[in-house]
């Protein structure tokens, strides 16, 4: 079995809503996703002979998704009061609302399932929001 990884990394602001801990105030990360590919088989002909994948292709897609998350608030769908959403969109701020709570697991499974529908053989994505802890989800 052949594996690759690439990294990319974006910073952000996001807070735990209904979270009793520190955490539940808005504050910032440095994430980084690490994501690794598998196949049994080399690419025998072409201009990727030799090659599991094209690690530019790889690079790319792994660097767009955290482009699309850098410099901007995520939360939670409904953890924001609408006037406090609507205070901070009238700054131009740039906001992600998301479906699950702003967790290195639950964007560490975000990531893979991103990347497995673009058709890439995704064998696990491990997020790290600060550079001694993180997250991974594989299946």
């Amino acid at each position: 079995m052949y594996f690759l990884k690439t990294k990319a990394s974006f910073d952000s602001a996001h807070f735990l809503h209904a979270y009793s801990g520190k955490c539940a105030n808005l504050h910032g990360h440095h994430w980084v996703i690490e994501a690794e590919f598998s196949g049994e088989h080399l690419q025998d002909s072409g201009e990727c002979r030799g090659m599991l994948l094209d690690f530019s292709n790889l690079k790319k897609s792994v660097r767009n998704l955290a482009e699309d998350f850098d410099h901007a608030l995520i939360y939670e769908k409904n953890s924001l009061k609408p006037s406090t959403e609507s205070a901070l969109l009238s700054e131009d701020f740039k906001l992600i609302t998301v479906e699950f709570r702003p967790t290195a697991e639950n964007f560490a499974r975000h990531f893979y399932e991103k990347l497995l529908d673009k058709g890439l053989p995704i064998h696990r994505v491990t997020v790290y929001e600060t550079p001694d802890n993180c997250a991974s989800y594989e299946v």
